[in-house]
């Protein structure tokens, strides 16, 4: 088939005026006539910029702060001077104020596998995959606030309003699918983390990439489906006259990105009908998967849940899916806030996810999926090394630290087994190949074909990008190629 040359804003446009023209585009997509105009990115620099390993993502937010000196920051130090105080800290610089005594980890460390990384008791699971992960010890970030600086983790920026790393990827990227979103959000089942929905904002981007909730368990999106069964005939009918009206206000105010984007996100909704029963659907998967997720037990089954969906939505198309652990500040604490008691809080948290993301992860593998999928674990900051009660050393917290920290990384285009950078003797500041959130961001874009520098969007007189005018990737962690 021939079509006339024309811009995909012109084609978006004529998709828009009816059942009609949106049947075509449909029946266009599946047979691979229109899929440049209708699944590729609408960014002005379209992806990919260059070869690269990674299709999609899976990003791991721990909400709270994970902390680093009791999962992936060995530092024997701390055993060496526990329980006794440190004079090397300004007490400015520590979020309460309150500088107690230096305190050892409550979780034996150990090497793991051939690659030797250091992880601790808190993940037993995880250390068995310790060879599948790329761990960077010397995260910092420029907020000790839960809010802002878990709007930097996720858009690079402590302010509200700017998109999320995966409305950059649908807005970049384009999407796999048509009858799922290009960004899944999964939240923990307990809350929302600390700002809501805004860590799923698309910002001053098309109102399409924002991402989408599904949830694990019960209902999985909201009013979806009708509450009551609606003749055949009338749905039709009510379709038609919406279809109509929406034709009627573009002709006279012209392409309207709050407008369209809604009658997109019907089309979609209207696919989703069919497409979102099926992918929630875990009652298919095997007795030995459900066992490798954790789905059938108790401590386990949420977050399980949360992972096996994950992989599922990736298997159908979905682009960036982002599984939130950890849900609302206050008390009882139901994160990774552990002020009070560190054995207590982060024994809870991590026993949630430990056995999930370690079976997600053998899975991806096993399946191939790996090689093409870039898995995230991150939280907003790290954990002091000393505790935030100056008086005692047992059943204590630690306050927040914003100035050294850990992720890791897992999947495509990464070396795996590999540390990379380093804190000072006692975890309480990157020293050592210092990475920034922007250098971060700058590094995933990289392993998904994308130039940091080139993927922008105009707002407000500037040229914005996820990692502003900032960001070094993080080459010597990259696999040979990459």
């Amino acid at each position: 088939m021939n079509f006339p040359q024309t811009t995909r804003r012109d084609f978006l446009s004529w998709t828009s005026h009816g059942l009609g023209s949106a049947a075509l585009a449909s029946l266009m997509l599946a047979d691979g006539s229109a899929s440049s105009a209708v699944t590729k990115p609408q960014a002005g620099d379209p992806w990919p910029h260059f070869e690269a390993p990674a299709k999609r993502v899976i990003h791991i937010c721990a909400c709270g702060g994970v902390s680093q000196v009791d999962s992936f920051d060995y530092k024997p130090t701390l055993e060496k001077f526990h329980g006794k105080k440190y004079s090397g800290i300004d007490s400015a610089d520590v979020f309460f104020g309150q500088i107690g005594l230096l305190r050892q980890s409550d979780w034996a460390f150990k090497q793991r596998g051939e690659s030797g990384l250091w992880i601790s008791d808190l993940f037993p699971h995880l250390a068995e995959v310790a060879d599948e992960l790329t761990v960077i010890k010397s995260m910092f970030a420029e907020t000790s606030n839960h809010t802002p600086a878990t709007f930097q983790e996720n858009t690079g920026f402590r302010l509200n309003g700017f998109p999320v790393t995966g409305a950059w990827l649908s807005y970049g990227m384009g999407a796999e699918t048509d009858s799922l979103p290009a960004y899944v959000v999964i939240p923990d089942q307990r809350g929302v983390p600390a700002g809501g929905s805004i860590n799923w904002s698309n910002g001053f981007l098309p109102a399409q990439h924002q991402g989408v909730v599904i949830r694990s368990q019960g209902n999985p999106i909201d009013d979806l489906f009708p509450e009551r069964e609606i003749p055949s005939e009338t749905e039709l009918a009510s379709r038609q006259l919406l279809n109509n009206l929406n034709r009627q206000h573009l002709q006279h105010h012209g392409p309207e990105d709050a407008l369209s984007a809604r009658i997109r996100s019907y089309e979609l909704a209207a696919r989703m009908q069919l497409a979102v029963p099926e992918v929630t659907n875990l009652d298919g998967e095997t007795a030995a998967t459900h066992d490798l997720y954790g789905t059938n037990q108790e401590a386990t089954q949420d977050f399980g849940r949360s992972c096996l969906l994950a992989r599922r939505l990736l298997e159908q198309g979905v682009r960036f899916v982002q599984l939130f652990s950890g849900g609302a500040f206050g008390s009882p604490r139901i994160n990774w806030d552990g002020h009070e008691n560190m054995v207590q809080n982060h024994g809870r948290e991590a026993g949630r996810i430990d056995k999930p993301i370690t079976g997600l992860l053998r899975d991806l593998r096993q399946r191939g999926l790996l090689e093409d999928t870039l898995v995230l674990f991150t939280s907003e900051f790290g954990r002091t090394p000393f505790t935030q009660s100056a008086s005692d050393v047992l059943g204590a917290g630690r306050d927040h630290n914003q100035y050294g920290f850990c992720v890791w990384m897992a999947g495509a285009g990464l070396k795996p087994g590999l540390a990379y950078g380093a804190s000072d003797d006692i975890g309480w500041k990157a020293v050592e190949d210092r990475v920034h959130w922007h250098d971060f961001h700058a590094t995933v874009l990289h392993l998904l074909g994308i130039n940091h520098q080139r993927l922008t969007f105009y707002h407000n007189g500037i040229e914005r990008r996820l990692t502003n005018v900032h960001g070094e990737i993080l080459r010597p962690i990259l696999a040979a190629g990459a």
